[in-house]
Order: structure tokens, then sequence, then C-alpha cells
């Protein structure tokens, strides 16, 4: 990846607005961040596009963060004649998929770490979201 590419995603954030951008080339990653702090031991996802995995964050209370690991789009079903991964009160099981998250053409489908039962969601179907945005409210189901 060469300076001009790095400077054409750095325009691309800026007009769209984004606080983090992430690409992937030949098998190294690169990323940008602007004006946001995320801890990294609050999230971390894996290295698999096919199979993103998303930590969650121990807020102290039985409620939990569900969060995106990367920029794009979210979409709630895996298309728009298909019933949506969850609902509010839908039972999840660790390893089940919650959402997709559309990344430079990719659909990444997000998948519980956990398991638990939705409280709320807090994205719109095709709405962008950014890394760190909170998606999804749960509370653990043990």
């Amino acid at each position: 990846m060469d300076l001009n590419e790095l400077r054409k995603y750095g325009e691309l954030m800026k007009e769209l607005k984004l606080s983090a951008f992430e690409v992937s080339e030949g098998g190294k990653t690169f990323r940008m961040e602007r004006g946001i702090s995320v801890p990294q031991s609050e999230m971390t996802y894996s290295e698999n596009e096919e199979e993103e995995s998303v930590k969650t964050e121990n807020t102290g209370s039985s409620t939990l963060e569900i969060k995106s690991p990367m920029v794009g789009l979210f979409y709630s079903a895996s298309a728009e004649d298909k019933d949506d991964y969850v609902k509010v009160g839908s039972q999840f099981r660790k390893g089940d998929t919650l959402c997709i998250i559309e990344a430079m053409k990719l659909m990444n489908e997000i998948k519980a770490e956990d398991d638990g039962v939705i409280e709320k969601i807090l994205v719109k179907n095709g709405e962008a979201v950014e890394f760190g945005t909170p998606l999804f409210l749960y509370r653990r189901d043990r």
C-alpha cells in the first residue's frame, strides 16, 4: 500500500466523518483512527473475516454491550426478505450470528461470545457504524 492510497483513505474518512478505518490487503492490515480512544482490552476480534467475533465489555451491571469490531454497515438479517437474526427478547448461544457488518464489500458475520438474551438493539438496519459502536444490550443467560 503506497502513501497516495493512504491519503485517499484518510480523505475518505474525513468525508464520511469516520473516526476509524481499517483496510486489509495482501495479508496485512492497516488501521487509521482519529479522535477516539477505545481501550483494546474491551474489544477484540478474530483475523478470520468469515467468522468475526465480538468480545463484550463487563460494565459491572447485569446489562452488557456488544460493540462493532469494525467500520461498516449494520444489517440485522442476511437479506431484506429474511427474518432478523435477533430481536428484543431473543435468546442466543455462543457462536450464534447476531448481525452482519458490511465492510469493503465483505459481509462479516458478528457472532456471540456468550449465551444471553437481547434487551435492546441500538442501531437500525442499514445504519453506518464505527469501530466500537454499541450494537446490542444483553444480559447473560446462565
